[in-house]
């Protein structure tokens, strides 16, 4: 039987480059050997795309941000390195790759140009640049499948601002916030602060509107904090989420799997070793601890299940993704946080264990996804594309 030849794109110009690292690992050495070809594919974090003669192979993320991305080819590196271009229109081999001699000769810089083809893309790239429907926009291009949602699915489940709005419009619960735009800021700073110090309640979490792994999130308890939250957080976005905070709340993720009849898994409670899950606790800290299944009434693991499939398909997601949720402990009211539509897909990720602890074993589910993206790629060629 013929390999499927996929490509699994890693890396990314964001700040969650080296957790995209851990993530590839887990897919390149798990992804069975005699049924797919795989071609690893490095997005640098100058935003330059290669082949990477030494794929990553480390599973651990705080082991990848302790070595600062050593596992990385560098193009600084002397001998050659093999550029990718991915073509941006419909052809049989999709990927250019260009080899450069780093030796000049009389005759300038030499380079040798090759062509090859891809069944279907992995992408793992997460955060800006991989997650947010720009990648996914050039894999539309080429006419390639890949893994995971599409174009608006990545776009507005990325953006917490829009996604909040289409979680209200159906029906989804999400907790009281404010958005804050760099134009508000920027013309009236004290406005700010005044309007969401009068329609919100401390303490309050503020967040980049377009950001994972918890990266520029912070907690204020008055308005000092406040303002400074809003500073770090506009360092990686132009628009700000302020959240008021679930009071003693517990952090409750499930997995789902499919297209158009998605499944979902048994859900899964975080307990982070902070004071809430930050990028520390994610993964730098060893002490977060997990509970799979977490500990629910039946009412509640189905109440968790149905909103987890509707909030998938409220931002249009397919393929996979983490829906996460809060729960206030006294009260037990409950708020959909977000969906991650590449979630960390490392063997000890949570995705991956909660799928495990639903039956369903690691290489099985890298399987899934693949045919769930190619399924997707089969729909969507029965559309026209012109009127002749």
């Amino acid at each position: 039987m013929k390999r499927l030849r996929v490509g699994v794109v890693y890396g990314g110009r964001s700040s969650e480059h080296e957790v995209s690292l851990a993530s590839a690992a887990a897919v390149l050495t798990q992804l069975d050997p005699k049924q797919y070809e795989v071609i690893p594919i490095c997005i640098q974090q100058d935003g330059r795309w290669s082949l990477a003669d030494k794929p990553p192979s480390t599973l651990s993320a705080a082991d990848l941000i302790a070595s600062a991305n050593s596992s990385v080819p560098s193009s600084n590196q002397p001998g050659t390195s093999r550029e990718v271009h991915f073509l941006a229109y419909p052809a049989e081999s999709r990927i250019m790759t260009i080899q450069i001699d780093s030796e000049l000769t009389h005759e300038g810089v030499r380079a040798f140009v090759s062509r090859l083809g891809v069944d279907v893309v992995f992408p793992v790239v997460h955060g800006p640049f991989g997650e947010d429907g720009t990648l996914q926009g050039l894999f539309e291009l080429a006419n390639v499948p890949y893994v995971g949602a599409g174009v608006l699915g990545s776009a507005v489940a990325m953006d917490k601002a829009v996604a909040k709005t289409l979680f209200a419009a159906n029906n989804l619960p999400t907790v009281k916030h404010l958005l804050v735009t760099a134009v508000q800021w920027n013309t009236g700073r004290n406005t700010v602060l005044e309007k969401i110090s009068d329609l919100l309640t401390y303490p309050m979490f503020v967040k980049p509107a377009n950001m994972g792994s918890s990266i520029g999130i912070s907690k204020a308890a008055d308005r000092p904090q406040l303002e400074q939250a809003i500073e770090v957080a506009r360092q990686f976005d132009f628009k700000v989420i302020v959240e008021e905070a679930v009071p003693d709340a517990r952090e409750i993720e499930c997995a789902v799997l499919g297209n158009e009849a998605p499944e979902v898994s048994v859900p899964g409670e975080v307990l982070p070793s902070g004071e809430f899950y930050d990028y520390e606790s994610k993964y730098v800290d060893d002490r977060t601890a997990y509970v799979i299944p977490a500990k629910l009434t039946s009412k509640q693991t189905n109440t968790l299940q149905s909103m987890a499939i509707a909030a998938f398909q409220a931002v249009e997601a397919s393929g996979m993704a983490r829906v996460d949720f809060l729960m206030t402990r006294e009260t037990e009211r409950l708020y959909l946080n977000e969906v991650n539509t590449i979630p960390g897909v490392t063997t000890v990720s949570m995705y991956a264990k909660l799928w495990q602890a639903s039956g369903l074993g690691y290489p099985e589910l890298l399987k899934r996804l693949i045919n769930l993206a190619l399924e997707r790629h089969r729909e969507r060629q029965v559309l026209r594309t012109s009127l002749t």
